[in-house]
């Protein structure tokens, strides 16, 4: 096993060293940090299975720390050592699954008892989770009483809810004399690695333990029903029709269930009670829309009855909507300038944490600002080739790779914990990546226009148009038409004609060729037009020229 202490006083980190038995606890591997952040970065590169920690640092808070480990490396086991009787300190300890809070000055006892509970947990979950991984278990041996299509279709299908509840009642899934309910919306947060691992990454299997649990509370006082919605992969949902009033209690009590049995509560959202099966469609609506607008930085409200106003949209009404940022990061992109781009990534989370209210449904309207920014800024500068570079795709087989896109690391706005610290990197990324993109565009556009004009060189003789030009080489006839005009000071017509009419000159030295095959072999086909051009090229006709 792997331990990191982590504080920002050497001499507490030397103390600990020296306190814990750590071969008799089994562990070998014993690394130290000076703050928060270096041991984020250290958990990234070499995950250890302990942490002993400080709460203040100067370098990344305690309880920082604790959010980050509990959202990215769940498995692991920590124990706070800090010189502050702060029961808000405990309590946050307590809340993010610590293991205990042990007060300077260090008691040997103290925390190597810590330590060998936390040991002996650790091993206990990895254990389960081996176990789990091994076993090969067939969901469809187990044979639910229910049918949770059936009662998806209640609220997903409004044409032929009024026959599922029918079959429904015939089943006694739903008591005949129920006419009213209340709807509850579950959302599972696919994040929670410990959750995760603990069913060996399988989701028919934690889907069959979550509504279990909720069964066990509502099944035998014939209250409810608690079954997976079919039409979202992530959400159970919960029909109560005994004493749908009190689902608040109702939750409540299943709530300190799942915590009893997997260490977790999960995020209820609640419709108001509605006719059966009228008000579903309604009420699942309600319960969404609760569940996208809670505040994230409450993480200890699990139940939510209230639907929030919604936010506004990034048009203005948003009290921190990204246009308010979006001048900042476009110059820290154009700047490339790494402290320019960490302000701008860190500036705009700062100032919505601040807000004292972020919600996922914010977090997503940011997500996809963010997002539309980037796009939006490399198609203007490389148009129709963005899309491949934005997917990771090269500008030509002489470049290097383009940074590969964002879908697979994109941020969950749903997410049970809120990480400040998984936002601003992940703007960061963008910035740096957008950076990287753009610093590729001068010698791109060089290297495109050299290929241009050699290909009229090769090709002056043939009808040559803006549009075939634009076509060969992927790009639009306006950018063609800009750059020449930014490269050579004319126009690409006026740079055709006036290759042509070079290349008729040199042939006019041949008395064997006549004008009009002259004029056909530099791309002329009419012999007026051929005599006009040259005239108002050269200022005198190709007869005149001719008899100099």
């Amino acid at each position: 096993m792997r331990a990191l202490i982590v504080d920002d006083e050497v001499r507490v980190r030397k103390a600990v060293r020296l306190l814990v038995d750590w071969e008799s606890h089994g562990i070998r591997d014993i690394e130290e940090a000076g703050g928060g952040n270096e041991a984020i970065d250290f958990i990234k590169a070499t995950p250890p299975q302990l942490i002993i920690m400080d709460m203040m640092m100067e370098s990344g808070h305690g309880l920082e720390l604790m959010t980050w480990v509990r959202e990215h490396a769940g498995n692991v086991k920590f124990i706070v050592v800090s010189g502050h009787d702060d029961f808000e300190f405990v309590r946050s300890t307590v809340r993010h699954g610590g293991i205990d809070y042990i007060l300077k000055p260090i008691d040997p006892e103290a925390i190597n008892a810590a330590v060998a509970k936390a040991v002996s947990q650790w091993r206990e979950e990895e254990q389960g989770r081996l176990d789990m991984q091994h076993k090969s278990i067939r969901l469809n041996e187990f044979k639910p009483v229910y049918g949770e299509k059936l009662l998806s279709s209640l609220i997903d299908d409004p044409g032929s809810a009024e026959a599922s509840l029918r079959r429904l009642r015939e089943e006694g899934v739903i008591p005949a004399d129920i006419t009213s309910a209340r709807l509850l919306l579950c959302q599972i947060d696919a994040g929670d690695a410990i959750l995760q691992q603990r069913f060996g990454y399988n989701s028919e299997l934690l889907h069959f333990a979550l509504i279990n649990i909720c069964n066990e509370f509502l099944l035998p006082g014939r209250m409810g029903i608690a079954f997976r919605h079919w039409g979202a992969p992530l959400e159970i949902l919960l029909l109560l029709w005994e004493r749908p009033e009190q689902a608040f209690e109702q939750v409540e009590q299943i709530n300190r269930g799942l915590h009893h049995t997997l260490q977790r509560r999960l995020h209820f959202g609640l419709g108001q009670t509605g006719s059966l099966p009228a008000s579903l469609h309604r009420q699942y609506s309600e319960a969404l829309a609760v569940l996208r607008r809670r505040n994230l930085l409450e993480p200890d409200r699990f139940i939510h009855t209230e639907v929030p106003e919604a936010p506004a949209t990034a048009s203005g009404k948003l009290s921190l909507s990204f246009a308010k940022v979006q001048e900042d990061w476009k110059l820290a992109v154009m700047s490339s300038d790494p402290a320019q781009m960490t302000a701008a990534a860190e500036r705009w989370i700062d100032e919505l944490c601040r807000s004292g209210k972020v919600t996922p449904e914010l977090l997503a309207i940011w997500r996809n600002d963010i997002l539309s920014f980037q796009t939006r800024l490399v198609r203007e500068a490389f148009g129709e080739q963005a899309e491949a570079m934005l997917k990771g795709g090269s500008l030509d087989e002489s470049d290097t790779p383009a940074p590969a896109g964002l879908a697979n690391v994109l941020p969950n706005p749903d997410s049970y914990t809120f990480s400040r610290y998984v936002w601003r990197d992940w703007s960061l990324q963008v910035i740096e990546q957008t950076a990287k993109l753009l610093s590729r565009q001068p010698a791109k556009e060089k290297h495109t226009m050299a290929d241009i004009v050699q290909y009229v060189e090769q090709h002056y003789q043939a009808d040559l148009s803006l549009q075939e030009i634009a076509a060969q080489f992927y790009v639009s006839r306006e950018y063609v038409s800009r750059k020449f005009k930014q490269e050579f000071g004319i126009n690409f017509s006026d740079y055709l004609s006036q290759y042509r009419i070079d290349k008729a000159k040199l042939l006019m030295a041949n008395p064997n060729l006549k004008l009009h095959e002259i004029g056909e072999m530099v791309g002329f086909r009419d012999v007026k037009y051929f005599s006009k051009v040259f005239k108002k090229l050269t200022g005198e006709s190709p007869r005149d020229f001719r008899g100099r």
